[in-house]
């Protein structure tokens, strides 16, 4: 993989989620897929397309008439502050918004297949190189699109989540396979209904993800009466960037109203949403991100840890970053009072954890309680070194806090741990810490390392430092479908390998037995009979040949109907 300044910043826990891009795994009707596709896009998105698009595809410099290899991607994406890794499919959503927010495009490294090129159902390489790529080139959406991913990856997600995303995973792996059976195809669609109904509401995750889908993939820009599109699944699906622009697909003003509109990410959509501008983009992401935990902490993302059951960092207002699986917690007042972990857990700062705080010192797990100590009015981290000694709170002494919420800690305080000018934490030996009475820690149990906050201010999904908490994303259980071609299949490779290396070497006299070996072998094939009528248009060349390929053409446009405006299409293109 060609490297980047970007792609050397990458946090190693998302590392084994990226796949070297079997670049020779793919057939030259692979590559003739990318070439119909991309000619398309480069004649008919000018007309359509926001403004930055085609300025972006200069820039990136991805080329029209072959798969581009992750190697020069990277190479040129470095010019604009981002890089591009190949992954297996669909990666878990945090995962897609963690490399986002790092300027890393994910390219998933299928292709689709011939059957289909007016829409694929799961992401492929035009999908991501020539939808997502280009439109990065405008700094303003970047902004956007880096904003979305630092939000996304610490939203927390529901305990349903994981499974629906495996669900939609297998779903679209299936339907990308052009070899999968009917009834397993409806056998998952059918998991995936049961999964979904077991949904009492959507997690901060899905709302995003919603968010994320009718702006990043599925987003229309300007004039609500005459939008251009900017989301990569349409710039990346040859007929969903025509039908989305007719009257029968409802367009609607893009606001927080989208964040409760689901899709279905197998079909094309039946109503889209229209930005005015890419300005509306942020100002519609910051009002729902004013709603998530990471923004409001307090009870409120107490509760939405504690739903998601997932890793989270509870932020206390001295800064502490407390990273484990919340297990049970107290409030008092509508606040939370009381913070309790399974291990491992690991104190962090600023990102970094704190020495001696790490998985193998937290491994059983950590509790401290929150709030203001009974009798102070200034928060605990905000005391300075005179006002603690006036309460009797002094490195070397027995020390009894009594919290508001009225949670007792009493012990000899032997460390006080401070952080740019603010208290974090107070370590004690012979420690009690009692509640009503139920008691919290003993005294055998060793040191007890108590968070000092007023009160929680952020809470997130993720760890404060993934490096240190050995954190890694499980890589997907199912991969995606290697296809195993017949030897019919296999044939009909050689036939578009031979035809791909005539547009190299201009030697046309091989077309004729070319063109009768599909007639008599591979009639179902449109693509391969446009390749060669188009080398033939270019020369003016064997005029007989091409009026015969033209009238199987038609013939098959007549017998297909979903046929018509590709081969149309194709034909225009032959003549440009």
């Amino acid at each position: 993989m060609e490297s980047n300044e970007v792609l050397e910043k990458l946090p190693r826990h998302l590392l084994s989620l990226v796949i070297e891009q079997p670049y020779n795994e793919y057939t030259a009707q692979d590559h003739a897929v990318w070439r119909y596709v991309m000619r398309q896009n480069v004649r008919y998105l000018p007309h359509v397309a926001h403004a930055s698009y085609l300025e972006g595809l200069k820039k990136t410099g991805i080329s029209i008439n072959e798969i581009p290899h992750m190697y020069g991607v990277n190479r040129i994406l470095k010019e604009i502050g981002w890089a591009a890794v190949a992954v297996d499919g669909f990666i878990p959503p945090s995962a897609f918004m963690e490399f986002q927010a790092h300027n890393v495009l994910v390219i998933a490294a299928d292709i689709r297949p011939v059957n289909q090129v007016l829409y694929t159902p799961a992401p492929d390489i035009i999908h991501e190189a020539a939808g997502h790529a280009p439109i990065i080139a405008d700094r303003q959406y970047a902004a956007y699109l880096r904003d979305f991913g630092k939000l996304g990856s610490m939203a927390f997600s529901s305990i349903y989540d994981e499974e629906i995303y495996e669900a939609i995973r297998h779903l679209s792996i299936l339907k990308a396979d052009p070899y999968s059976s009917v009834k397993a195809i409806e056998e998952a669609e059918e998991a995936l209904d049961d999964i979904s109904g077991k949904l009492d509401g959507p997690s901060e995750m899905a709302l995003l993800r919603n968010l994320h889908w009718w702006t990043v993939e599925y987003g229309l820009i300007g004039d609500l009466a005459k939008p251009r599109i900017y989301g990569a699944g349409l710039l990346s699906s040859i007929g969903e960037s025509y039908n989305c622009l007719q009257d029968n697909v409802k367009k609607l003003p893009y606001s927080i109203k989208a964040k409760n509109v689901s899709f279905d990410i197998t079909t094309q959509q039946p109503q889209l949403f229209v930005t005015p501008d890419f300005d509306h983009l942020n100002l519609v992401l910051e009002e729902y991100a004013s709603t998530m935990a990471v923004r409001r902490g307090g009870l409120h993302g107490v509760e939405k840890a504690m739903l998601s059951g997932s890793v989270a960092t509870f932020v206390y207002s001295s800064g502490l970053q407390v990273s484990g699986r919340l297990n049970r917690f107290t409030d008092y007042n509508g606040h939370p009072s009381y913070l309790s972990l399974s291990g491992p857990v690991i104190l962090a700062a600023n990102g970094s954890v704190l020495p001696g705080h790490g998985i193998d010192y937290h491994s059983q797990g950590f509790g401290s309680p929150v709030g203001f100590i009974k009798g102070i009015t200034t928060p605990p981290e905000l005391l300075t070194s005179g006002e603690l000694e006036f309460h009797g709170i002094s490195e070397g002494k027995t020390v009894h806090l009594v919290f508001d919420s009225g949670i007792e800690v009493k012990g000899l305080l032997v460390e006080i741990t401070r952080h740019e000018g603010k208290n974090l934490l107070f370590s004690f030996n012979q420690c009690t810490v009692a509640h009503q009475g139920n008691m919290l820690f003993q005294p055998g149990w060793g040191v007890y390392d108590m968070a000092v906050g007023a009160g929680i201010t952020s809470t997130y999904s993720g760890v404060a430092d993934p490096g240190a908490y050995q954190f890694e994303f499980p890589i997907p259980k199912e991969k995606t479908h290697k296809l195993i071609h017949t030897p019919k299949a296999k044939k009909l490779q050689q036939l578009y390998q031979a035809v791909r290396s005539i547009r190299k070497k201009g030697e046309m006299e091989m077309l004729k037995s070319i063109f009768d070996d599909l007639l008599q072998n591979h009639p179902e094939d449109w693509l391969l009979p446009l390749e060669i009528h188009e080398l033939l248009e270019a020369k003016n060349d064997q005029q007989e040949l091409k009026e015969d390929i033209l009238r199987h053409l038609k013939r098959k446009a007549i017998e297909d109907e979903s046929l018509l405006k590709l081969i149309q299409d194709g034909l225009v293109l032959g003549k440009s």
